[in-house]
């Protein structure tokens, strides 16, 4: 299998080979080396056989197998959500060490912070938020009501359902459901990882993903900002003094996408974190009074 990916090009070979592996089996993926000798029955044979081709053929190995790794918890997802990405992980750290090191945001548990996830996809940003931030509450919206289905799944399953509200609509029109969120400094924080790859670059896009994943949650417009530029724009009047607006943006429009968000009223600060590759990835906002 680890061959056959390779010859491919598929990204991390023998990882996917043991989770196609560890799925049909249903063991963790250690039990592969520590039970080397168990035989396998000619119904995983056949199983493992045909999610092979499928994986060469580039369908994604996490919709195979229906599960993703983000920010060290096992998340459900399905073609109608987008894979959750370790460059993501990136907006979770910056909420984190920001409510540990900034007076007023809740220390460590992120005492009565409201942080809203606007495009939540599978829930991952939010429920990484949600479980890291004991004190917090969260706002999850989407415009897909099949992507709230599993987020709402996931937060069920990992248990914090009781502190993550889902919002079916559309960017931050959602946000005016919530008795709270859509007012005018009700958040601490708001984040986003919109759909943001432009049209020029479509063509570049791995078949995994292009074929694969739902466009909604992957094509930004012309230039990538469609929903970037509303949200850089209009985010920051929902949320507080001292707190942040962050929003994943393509590498190749990061410059520009800070422009705007630094035009934008009450913003004293702007600046582009990078993600775990080094890649200009989110623009930071940080609010004025």
């Amino acid at each position: 299998m680890t061959e056959a990916f390779k010859q491919k090009g598929l990204e991390s070979p023998q990882l996917f080979a043991q989770l196609l592996m560890s799925h049909v089996i249903g063991c963790e993926r250690l039990k592969l080396y520590t039970d080397a000798d168990r035989p396998a029955n000619e119904i995983e044979r056949a199983t493992l056989r045909d999610l092979v081709q499928r994986a060469v053929n580039h369908e994604p190995v996490q919709y195979l197998t229906g599960e993703a790794m983000f920010y060290g918890m096992q998340i459900s997802v399905n073609p109608s959500v987008l894979i959750p990405r370790p460059s993501s992980e990136t907006i979770v750290e910056t909420v984190l060490h920001h409510c540990k090191h900034q007076p007023g945001f809740g220390g460590k548990t992120g005492e009565n912070v409201l942080i809203a996830d606007v495009c939540t996809g599978s829930g991952c940003i939010a429920l990484a938020l949600a479980k890291h931030l004991s004190g917090a509450r969260v706002v999850a919206t989407d415009i897909s009501a099949e992507a709230l289905d599993v987020a709402r799944a996931n937060a069920e399953r990992l248990g914090l359902s009781d502190r993550i509200e889902f919002i079916e609509g559309d960017l931050l029109e959602a946000l005016g459901k919530h008795p709270a969120a859509g007012h005018a400094k009700a958040l601490d924080f708001l984040v986003s990882n919109p759909p943001y790859i432009p049209d020029d670059e479509w063509s570049a896009v791995e078949p995994n993903v292009k074929d694969h994943e739902p466009t909604l949650a992957l094509r930004g417009g012309m230039d990538g900002l469609a929903l970037v530029r509303p949200l850089l724009t209009d985010a920051p009047k929902l949320v507080n003094e001292g707190g942040l607006v962050l929003v994943e943006v393509a590498t190749s429009r990061a410059q520009e996408s800070k422009k705007i968000a630094a035009q934008t009223p009450r913003v004293k600060g702007v600046d582009i974190l990078t993600d775990f590759e080094g890649l200009d990835r989110v623009i930071r906002q940080t609010l004025g009074a």
